[in-house]
C-alpha cells in the first residue's frame, strides 16, 4: 500500500491521522507539489493529495482514506455507532469554513475585504466547537471521534494564521483540544519527518 501525500497538507494529514489509527502500515510517498511524480497522476489525474493506493483500488479522498481505514480496524470506537453529527460537522469544516479559512490565510489574494473579516466569518464555526467543548472533552464524546480528527488539521491551520489571536481568543477549550491533539503521539507519528 503506498499513500501519496504532503505533509502539511490538512487532507493528507488527516487520512494519515486514519491510517496510523487504525494500525493500517503504508509507504508513505512524500510529494512535491510543484513536480508531482508521474505514477501519481497516472493514478489519479486530479494530481491532488492525499491518494492511497490499495492492491488496485485508488482512493483519492481523505474521507473516503480515513473510511477504509476504520472499516479495517477503530478500537476507540472514531465512529461512534454512525452517530450522522460526524458527517454535519465534516461537511461544514469541508465547505464553509474551509472557504472561510482560505480567505483569512491568503487575505492578501481576496483584497475586497480585511484579513479581520474574513476571521470573523469563521468565528461563529469556532464558538460552536467552543460550545461543544464544554460539554465533553472531544467535539462528540469524551474521546476523540472521526469528526475531530477530520477537523483538526484545519483547526490547526486557522490558529498558525495569527497565532497571537488565536492564544488570546475567547475559545479557551477549542485552544486546550488543539493543544491535545499536538501533544498526542498519533499526530505526532503522522507529522515525524522521514
Amino acid at each position: 500500500m503506498i499513500l501519496y501525500s504532503f505533509r502539511r497538507c490538512p487532507y493528507a494529514m488527516r487520512a494519515r491521522l486514519a491510517l496510523r489509527y487504525a494500525g493500517v502500515a503504508v509507504r508513505i510517498e512524500e510529494v512535491s507539489l510543484k513536480a508531482k511524480p508521474a505514477e501519481m497522476l497516472a493514478l489519479s489525474p486530479k494530481g491532488t493529495v492525499p491518494v492511497l493506493v490499495v492492491d488496485a483500488r485508488v482512493l483519492e479522498e481523505s474521507l473516503e482514506i480515513m473510511r477504509w481505514a476504520l472499516d479495517r480496524n477503530d478500537p476507540q470506537d472514531w465512529r461512534l455507532g454512525g452517530d450522522p453529527q460526524i458527517d454535519e460537522l465534516i461537511a461544514r469544516n469541508d465547505s464553509e469554513f474551509k472557504v472561510h479559512l482560505n480567505h483569512y490565510k491568503y487575505a492578501e489574494r481576496y483584497p475586497q475585504q480585511s484579513r479581520e473579516h474574513y476571521r470573523q466569518q469563521a468565528e461563529a464555526i469556532l464558538a460552536d466547537l467552543e460550545r461543544r467543548l464544554g460539554t465533553q472533552r472531544y467535539l462528540l464524546a469524551e474521546h476523540p471521534s472521526l469528526a475531530d480528527a477530520a477537523l483538526m488539521p484545519f483547526i490547526r491551520q486557522f490558529a498558525g494564521v495569527e497565532p497571537q489571536w488565536f492564544a488570546e481568543a475567547p475559545y479557551p477549550r477549542l485552544r486546550a483540544w488543539l493543544q491535545g491533539w499536538l501533544e498526542s503521539e498519533l499526530f505526532k507519528a503522522v507529522m515525524a519527518k522521514s
